[in-house]
């Protein structure tokens, strides 16, 4: 049988701490894909202090797992402060945008369908 490759910037059979596959740089949003395929997406991203993505929406509901750090997630006109340990869903068609309160790392899974 084939090993898959569905997965890929990430070693195979190694315990990883993912906040550590993706490093901080001042003033920058860093991002690395997981994985891509037509359903999904998975990507770690940091972004330093004060740095953000703008609004948008996406084609499918997005979750967010906080690694790090702590930011504010705009969905549709509500606000919410997100810190490490903790998740939210942003739903497809809906708008949403972030900033990096204090330095923040992510993975953020895209699901659509």
């Amino acid at each position: 049988m084939a090993v898959g490759k569905k997965i890929k910037n990430i070693n195979p059979s190694e315990v990883v701490r993912l906040e550590e596959l993706v490093d901080y740089r001042e003033g920058q949003v860093i991002s690395r894909t997981l994985a891509q395929i037509p359903q999904a997406s998975v990507t770690l991203f940091s972004l330093s202090k004060g740095e953000g993505i703008s609004a948008h929406t996406t084609p499918g509901d997005a979750l967010v797992q906080v690694l790090d750090g702590e930011a504010e997630i705009t969905i549709g006109e509500k606000v919410y402060t997100v810190k490490a340990g903790e998740s939210i869903v942003m739903p497809e068609g809906i708008s949403h945008a972030l900033e990096a309160r204090q330095q923040f790392k992510m993975l953020l899974t895209v699901i659509k369908g």
